[in-house]
C-alpha cells in the first residue's frame, strides 16, 4: 500500500487500491474525516462512474459547465500518440483551473518534456469545449513558432 500512496502522490490520484486476492484495501483522499481506509470485498469494487463522481466533488468540479470542461478528449489523430503521465497531469490541472474560472496559470517545465504538446492539448480541450475561442500562443523566436505551426499545431489549420 505504501508505494501504491507514494505513486498516488505523484500522479495526483485521490484513489488507491490493493488486493490479495480476496478482498481489496481501499484508500480514499477524498474523505476529510472518518475512515481514510478501509477493506471492501471483490464484489463492492466502486464503478467508474462512482468513483468520478466522488472526484469531481472532491475537487469542487461537480457543475455541468464545469465538467463540460474537463470531460473533453485528449487530441487524438492516426499517429496514436498521446500525452504521458505527467503531461496529463499539467493538462488536466491547467483545464480544471481554467474551468473553475481561474485566470492566470504557469506551467513549468524543463526541457525536452514536451511543453508544445502539452500546450496543444489544453488549447485543443479548450476549444472542443467552447471555452475558449480565441488563444494567443507566444514564443520567442521565428523558427519555434512555424515548427509549432507544421508540428504539434497543425491539426488547427
Amino acid at each position: 500500500m505504501q508505494q501504491a500512496l507514494e505513486y498516488s502522490e505523484i500522479l495526483d490520484i485521490p484513489f488507491v487500491f490493493t488486493s490479495n486476492g480476496d478482498s481489496f484495501l481501499f484508500h480514499d483522499k477524498t474523505i476529510s474525516e472518518g475512515v481514510i481506509e478501509r477493506e471492501i470485498s471483490l464484489d463492492d469494487f466502486p464503478s467508474p462512474e462512482h468513483l468520478w463522481a466522488k472526484y469531481l466533488s472532491h475537487t469542487g468540479a461537480h457543475n455541468e459547465e464545469v465538467k463540460k470542461i474537463i470531460e473533453q478528449d485528449y487530441f487524438a489523430d492516426d499517429s496514436g500518440m498521446s500525452p504521458r503521465y505527467y503531461q496529463q497531469n499539467a493538462i488536466n490541472r491547467t483545464v480544471e483551473a481554467v474551468a473553475k474560472g481561474q485566470d492566470r496559470i504557469i506551467l513549468v517545465m524543463a526541457t525536452g518534456t514536451g511543453k508544445t504538446y502539452t500546450a496543444f492539448n489544453i488549447i485543443w480541450r479548450l476549444w472542443k469545449s467552447q471555452t475558449k475561442k480565441r488563444i494567443l500562443f507566444l514564443a520567442d523566436r521565428n523558427a519555434l513558432l512555424t515548427q509549432t505551426k507544421n508540428g504539434d499545431f497543425f491539426s488547427f489549420w
